[in-house]
Protein backbone atom coordinates (compact mmCIF):
# COMPACT_ATOMS: atom_id res chain seq x y z
CA UNK A 1 0.00 0.00 0.00
CA UNK A 2 1.43 3.39 -1.00
CA UNK A 3 1.45 5.88 1.86
CA UNK A 4 -0.02 9.31 1.10
CA UNK A 5 2.43 12.18 0.77
CA UNK A 6 2.39 14.63 3.68
CA UNK A 7 3.42 18.27 3.22
CA UNK A 8 1.87 20.15 6.10
CA UNK A 9 1.99 23.91 6.68
CA UNK A 10 1.50 24.86 10.35
CA UNK A 11 1.20 28.61 10.91
CA UNK A 12 1.81 29.81 14.46
CA UNK A 13 1.32 33.11 16.24
CA UNK A 14 4.40 32.98 18.45
CA UNK A 15 7.91 31.57 18.65
CA UNK A 16 6.90 29.68 21.78
CA UNK A 17 4.02 28.00 19.95
CA UNK A 18 6.35 26.93 17.15
CA UNK A 19 8.85 25.53 19.64
CA UNK A 20 6.16 23.63 21.55
CA UNK A 21 4.65 22.04 18.45
CA UNK A 22 8.06 20.94 17.18
CA UNK A 23 9.00 19.50 20.57
CA UNK A 24 5.74 17.53 20.70
CA UNK A 25 6.49 15.98 17.28
CA UNK A 26 9.92 14.83 18.44
CA UNK A 27 8.65 13.59 21.81
CA UNK A 28 5.91 11.60 20.09
CA UNK A 29 8.58 10.11 17.80
CA UNK A 30 10.63 8.95 20.80
CA UNK A 31 7.61 7.60 22.63
CA UNK A 32 6.62 5.58 19.57
CA UNK A 33 10.18 4.49 18.78
CA UNK A 34 12.59 5.00 21.71
CA UNK A 35 15.62 4.04 19.59
CA UNK A 36 14.88 6.69 16.95
CA UNK A 37 17.69 8.34 15.02
CA UNK A 38 17.17 12.10 15.17
CA UNK A 39 18.69 14.76 12.94
CA UNK A 40 19.30 18.01 14.81
CA UNK A 41 19.98 21.62 13.86
CA UNK A 42 21.54 24.71 15.43
CA UNK A 43 21.03 28.46 15.25
CA UNK A 44 18.34 30.72 16.64
CA UNK A 45 15.30 28.87 15.30
CA UNK A 46 15.61 25.69 17.44
CA UNK A 47 16.63 27.28 20.77
CA UNK A 48 13.09 27.28 22.15
CA UNK A 49 12.55 23.77 20.79
CA UNK A 50 15.51 22.51 22.81
CA UNK A 51 14.24 24.27 25.94
CA UNK A 52 10.91 22.50 25.51
CA UNK A 53 12.56 19.11 24.98
CA UNK A 54 14.65 19.59 28.13
CA UNK A 55 11.64 20.70 30.16
CA UNK A 56 9.54 17.67 29.21
CA UNK A 57 12.49 15.30 29.61
CA UNK A 58 13.31 16.58 33.09
CA UNK A 59 9.66 16.19 34.01
CA UNK A 60 10.12 12.46 33.34
CA UNK A 61 7.84 12.34 30.30
CA UNK A 62 10.29 10.59 27.95
CA UNK A 63 13.90 9.44 27.58
CA UNK A 64 16.71 9.89 25.09
CA UNK A 65 18.63 6.89 26.44
CA UNK A 66 18.10 4.66 23.39
CA UNK A 67 18.11 7.44 20.79
CA UNK A 68 20.93 8.47 18.47
CA UNK A 69 21.45 12.00 17.13
CA UNK A 70 23.24 13.48 14.15
CA UNK A 71 23.74 17.20 13.73
CA UNK A 72 23.46 18.81 10.33
CA UNK A 73 26.73 20.66 10.33
CA UNK A 74 29.80 22.17 11.98
CA UNK A 75 32.16 24.99 11.07
CA UNK A 76 35.53 24.00 9.66
CA UNK A 77 38.12 24.83 12.31
CA UNK A 78 35.65 24.49 15.18
CA UNK A 79 35.16 21.66 17.64
CA UNK A 80 34.51 20.72 21.28
CA UNK A 81 35.67 23.37 23.72
CA UNK A 82 35.18 26.25 21.29
CA UNK A 83 32.31 28.42 22.50
CA UNK A 84 31.22 29.23 18.93
CA UNK A 85 31.25 25.63 17.72
CA UNK A 86 28.08 23.64 17.15
CA UNK A 87 29.50 20.95 19.44
CA UNK A 88 29.30 23.46 22.28
CA UNK A 89 25.94 24.85 21.16
CA UNK A 90 24.44 21.37 21.40
CA UNK A 91 26.13 20.64 24.73
CA UNK A 92 24.89 23.89 26.30
CA UNK A 93 21.35 23.73 24.97
CA UNK A 94 20.55 20.02 24.98
CA UNK A 95 23.13 17.32 25.61
CA UNK A 96 24.17 18.26 29.16
CA UNK A 97 20.53 18.26 30.26
CA UNK A 98 19.43 14.83 28.98
CA UNK A 99 20.20 11.12 29.33
CA UNK A 100 21.83 10.68 25.91
CA UNK A 101 25.21 8.97 26.13
CA UNK A 102 28.12 10.80 24.49
CA UNK A 103 28.73 7.97 22.02
CA UNK A 104 25.16 8.29 20.75
CA UNK A 105 25.38 11.95 19.79
CA UNK A 106 27.21 12.96 16.64
CA UNK A 107 28.39 16.30 15.26
CA UNK A 108 30.78 16.60 12.30
CA UNK A 109 34.39 17.15 13.36
CA UNK A 110 35.42 20.53 12.00
CA UNK A 111 38.94 19.93 13.33
CA UNK A 112 39.52 16.74 11.35
CA UNK A 113 42.92 16.75 9.58
CA UNK A 114 41.33 15.18 6.49
CA UNK A 115 37.96 16.80 5.87
CA UNK A 116 37.06 14.53 2.95
CA UNK A 117 37.56 11.45 5.14
CA UNK A 118 35.52 13.08 7.90
CA UNK A 119 32.62 13.59 5.46
CA UNK A 120 32.85 9.93 4.43
CA UNK A 121 32.98 8.85 8.08
CA UNK A 122 29.89 10.88 8.93
CA UNK A 123 27.90 9.46 6.03
CA UNK A 124 28.95 5.96 7.04
CA UNK A 125 27.85 6.51 10.65
CA UNK A 126 24.42 7.69 9.52
CA UNK A 127 24.02 4.64 7.27
CA UNK A 128 25.20 2.26 10.00
CA UNK A 129 22.66 3.74 12.39
CA UNK A 130 19.85 2.76 10.01
CA UNK A 131 19.26 6.27 8.67
CA UNK A 132 17.55 9.30 10.18
CA UNK A 133 13.96 8.85 11.30
CA UNK A 134 13.14 12.51 11.95
CA UNK A 135 15.21 15.50 10.81
CA UNK A 136 14.95 19.05 12.15
CA UNK A 137 15.75 21.87 9.72
CA UNK A 138 15.86 25.62 9.64
CA UNK A 139 15.87 27.62 6.42
CA UNK A 140 18.29 30.34 5.41
CA UNK A 141 17.15 33.63 3.92
CA UNK A 142 18.69 32.38 0.66
CA UNK A 143 16.88 29.04 0.95
CA UNK A 144 19.78 27.01 2.27
CA UNK A 145 19.08 23.90 4.34
CA UNK A 146 21.91 22.68 6.49
CA UNK A 147 24.73 24.73 4.99
CA UNK A 148 23.80 23.73 1.45
CA UNK A 149 24.01 27.05 -0.34
CA UNK A 150 22.22 27.93 -3.62
CA UNK A 151 23.66 25.88 -6.46
CA UNK A 152 24.44 22.83 -4.31
CA UNK A 153 23.67 19.68 -6.34
CA UNK A 154 20.60 17.84 -5.12
CA UNK A 155 22.57 14.57 -5.15
CA UNK A 156 25.19 15.90 -2.69
CA UNK A 157 26.15 13.89 0.38
CA UNK A 158 28.01 15.21 3.45
CA UNK A 159 30.60 17.66 2.14
CA UNK A 160 32.64 20.80 2.82
CA UNK A 161 30.98 24.02 1.66
CA UNK A 162 32.07 27.63 1.20
CA UNK A 163 29.61 29.80 3.12
CA UNK A 164 27.94 32.63 1.21
CA UNK A 165 28.22 36.17 2.52
CA UNK A 166 24.48 36.20 3.30
CA UNK A 167 24.88 33.13 5.50
CA UNK A 168 27.95 34.52 7.27
CA UNK A 169 26.16 37.83 7.88
CA UNK A 170 23.13 36.02 9.27
CA UNK A 171 25.36 34.15 11.73
CA UNK A 172 27.42 37.21 12.71
CA UNK A 173 25.42 37.65 15.92
CA UNK A 174 27.05 34.53 17.33
CA UNK A 175 30.59 35.96 16.96
CA UNK A 176 32.41 38.92 18.52
CA UNK A 177 33.97 40.03 15.23
CA UNK A 178 33.02 39.51 11.61
CA UNK A 179 36.49 38.19 10.82
CA UNK A 180 35.90 35.40 13.35
CA UNK A 181 33.03 33.95 11.28
CA UNK A 182 34.29 30.80 9.54
CA UNK A 183 34.28 30.73 5.75
CA UNK A 184 33.69 26.98 5.46
CA UNK A 185 31.61 24.27 7.10
CA UNK A 186 30.97 20.55 6.94
CA UNK A 187 27.30 19.88 6.23
CA UNK A 188 25.03 16.98 5.48
CA UNK A 189 24.31 17.08 1.76
CA UNK A 190 20.91 17.67 0.22
CA UNK A 191 20.48 13.99 -0.60
CA UNK A 192 21.54 13.05 2.94
CA UNK A 193 18.81 15.31 4.31
CA UNK A 194 16.25 13.95 1.85
CA UNK A 195 16.99 10.40 3.01
CA UNK A 196 15.41 11.22 6.39
CA UNK A 197 12.05 9.52 6.77
CA UNK A 198 10.35 12.62 8.19
CA UNK A 199 11.35 16.29 8.25
CA UNK A 200 10.29 19.24 10.41
CA UNK A 201 11.30 22.72 9.22
CA UNK A 202 11.20 25.70 11.57
CA UNK A 203 11.01 29.32 10.39
CA UNK A 204 10.04 32.29 12.53
CA UNK A 205 10.37 36.03 12.06
CA UNK A 206 9.90 38.61 9.33
CA UNK A 207 13.34 37.84 7.88
CA UNK A 208 12.31 34.23 7.16
CA UNK A 209 8.92 34.85 5.61
CA UNK A 210 10.17 35.52 2.09
CA UNK A 211 11.97 32.17 2.10
CA UNK A 212 8.85 30.45 3.45
CA UNK A 213 6.61 31.99 0.79
CA UNK A 214 9.09 31.07 -1.90
CA UNK A 215 9.16 27.49 -0.62
CA UNK A 216 5.37 27.42 -0.74
CA UNK A 217 5.17 28.57 -4.35
CA UNK A 218 8.48 27.78 -6.02
CA UNK A 219 9.50 25.33 -8.66
CA UNK A 220 12.14 22.81 -7.60
CA UNK A 221 15.55 24.25 -8.40
CA UNK A 222 19.09 23.93 -7.03
CA UNK A 223 19.22 27.74 -6.87
CA UNK A 224 16.78 27.49 -3.94
CA UNK A 225 17.96 24.36 -2.07
CA UNK A 226 14.92 24.08 0.23
CA UNK A 227 12.71 23.63 -2.84
CA UNK A 228 13.73 19.96 -3.01
CA UNK A 229 11.66 19.39 0.15
CA UNK A 230 8.58 19.58 -2.05
CA UNK A 231 9.56 16.12 -3.34
CA UNK A 232 9.92 14.60 0.13
CA UNK A 233 7.16 12.24 1.30
CA UNK A 234 6.73 13.66 4.83
CA UNK A 235 7.43 17.32 5.68
CA UNK A 236 5.96 19.66 8.28
CA UNK A 237 6.75 23.37 7.99
CA UNK A 238 6.10 25.27 11.23
CA UNK A 239 6.30 29.00 10.63
CA UNK A 240 5.19 32.39 11.83
CA UNK A 241 6.18 35.99 12.44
Amino acid sequence: MIKPKIFQWIEVSSYEQMSGIAATIFIDQLLAKPDSVLGLATGGSPLGFYKELVRHHQAGEFSFARATTFNLDEYVGKGPGDATSYHEFMYRNLFRHIDLAENRRHVPNGLAPDLAKECERYERLIAESGGIDLQLLGIGVNGHIGFNEPGTPFDSRTHVVELEEATRSSNARFFDRKEDIPEKAITMGVETIMDARKIVLLAFGDNKMEAVRRLENCTVTEEFPASILRKHPHVRVIYGR
